[in-house]
């Protein structure tokens, strides 16, 4: 059986299968870290998917001036903190799209089943409309950020998201605000 190190050295040079094994040898570390600092199997799961894919192009900066597990355990919290910002802004941003006097008139159900209706609306709006919507309201952009995404102008994205609003008071059977 080829050491950490060896299969270290193979995956850098493009060894697919070294690099399998490295992974394959390492997932359950990994899993478990990532289970322990975010308390959740599923974020847990979601968190070590990352630190795979990412383990992909991280592994040529591995240097070997620590063990792989080391390094293994700062790429899994580096994850796990990515992971813990991306809930807390996404949650910052589902508050502040739930506040959007378009959406206020929403009947006050559980919060969760709020947000899944929601956010089936948003993705049952049409394609430009659901994208500058979902830059805008779940991933925090502003509008100026958005349209350089979308390559489209800053009035353009704040039409969109005007025109969504609208259209998601007649999805959601709401009266206009």
């Amino acid at each position: 059986m080829d050491s950490d190190a060896e299969l270290v050295e193979r995956a850098v040079r493009g060894d697919r299968e070294a690099f399998g094994q490295l992974v394959e040898r390492h997932y359950e570390f990994v899993h478990a870290v990532a289970w322990r600092w975010s308390g959740n199997v599923s974020d847990a799961e979601d968190i070590a998917q990352d630190v795979c894919v990412r383990l992909g192009s991280a592994i040529r900066g591995f240097r070997g001036t620590s063990r792989l597990r080391t390094w293994l355990y700062t790429l899994t919290l580096n994850a796990a903190r990515d992971h813990r910002r991306r809930q807390a802004r996404d949650a910052r941003n589902m508050q502040a799209y739930a506040s959007d006097p378009a959406v206020t008139a929403m009947p006050a159900n559980d919060d969760e089943d709020r947000r899944d209706e929601l956010w089936a609306a948003v993705r049952a709006l049409p394609e430009k409309q659901c994208d500058a919507v979902l830059l805008v309201y779940a991933e925090g952009l502003s509008h100026a950020a958005a349209a350089d995404v979308l390559g489209c102008s800053d009035a353009t994205i704040s039409w969109h998201v005007h025109e969504a609003r609208k259209r998601l008071r007649t999805l959601l059977g709401k009266e206009a605000v």
